[in-house]
């Protein structure tokens, strides 16, 4: 990979306001580009606004389309690559889903879909069904969407695979930033030092008018698993940071610390069976 500015924004993104969160957007997008950043990643949904409510529905965007055509204006005129969420509603399917857009700086376009949906999510969200990883300006990124970061398998999937940096763009209501940064901790560190991979997370803020409450927050971890830099303010804001060759090298370099090479998975199927698969001692 090649050493590269980014931008992790945190924002209030209300429901169903889609154009002025549109406008909000090209401002972010406008100071980060101000700052030398050429990608930048918004939270999850940032565009309609998060929900898990049936009033979500009405809001989701047909087939991406509309979204696509405003974004990719902007990415061409900052030249700049723009990961944005939306709920998505796929005409065919008569299905909602947790998406993630990727726009490129020439305007051309890709998505990522919620993998994993969490409990209170799927009486109205449908899983996707693909892993992709996306290569642009000479970076290889994944994406994840909030509750996807709990499944260390997608992790390694998508490192496997060639990314070296995961985007973990969050929708993650309650608790306080502090509250939040320790949740976090818990497991995104395991992510990027068990694949040696960055990890960039970062999360609604604010109230989005349907009674969800979002403490903000924003990090980005390095292929070691140290944190490099967070935004734990709660509020709206810009975290840009510089992700270096070098540093994901000397992982990657290291005879002991770069684990991807090693596993086995000939002896990884560890789907969910009854206990008569455990050995039983007499």
């Amino acid at each position: 990979m090649k050493d590269i500015r980014i931008a992790a924004v945190i924002c209030c993104c209300p429901l169903g306001k889609v154009d002025e969160n549109l406008g909000q957007m090209k401002r972010w997008i406008h100071a980060a580009k101000s700052q030398g950043a050429e990608l930048i990643c918004f939270p999850e949904m940032n565009v309609t606004g998060y929900g898990i409510h049936s009033h979500i529905l009405q809001y989701a965007v047909p087939d991406a389309g509309a979204v696509v055509k405003k974004l990719a204006q902007v990415a061409i005129s900052e030249d700049m690559v723009i990961l944005a969420g939306i709920a998505e509603k796929q005409a065919k399917e008569k299905k909602v889903y947790a998406s993630h857009l990727v726009i490129g700086p020439d305007g051309s376009w890709d998505i990522y879909r919620k993998l994993h949906i969490a409990p209170p999510e799927k009486e109205i969200f449908a899983s996707g069904n693909e892993i992709p990883v996306f290569k642009i300006r000479d970076i290889n990124f994944g994406i994840q969407l909030c509750y996807d970061a709990h499944f260390p398998e997608l992790s390694t999937c998508m490192a496997g695979r060639g990314a070296d940096i995961i985007f973990m763009p969050h929708a993650s209501p309650r608790g306080t930033p502090t509250s939040k940064f320790r949740s976090w901790m818990r497991h995104l560190p395991s992510r990027a030092y068990d694949n040696g991979v960055f990890v960039i997370a970062c999360n609604q803020a604010g109230e989005n008018d349907y009674g969800l409450q979002f403490p903000g927050l924003a990090l980005v971890i390095g292929p070691d698993g140290e944190l490099i830099k967070k935004d734990s303010s709660g509020n709206d804001g810009l975290l840009i940071v510089d992700l270096k060759s070098k540093d994901l090298n000397a992982v990657r370099g290291h005879r002991m610390r770069y684990f991807l090479p090693h596993r086995r998975p000939e002896f990884y199927d560890c789907q969910l069976v009854e206990h008569t698969a455990l050995r039983n001692f007499i």
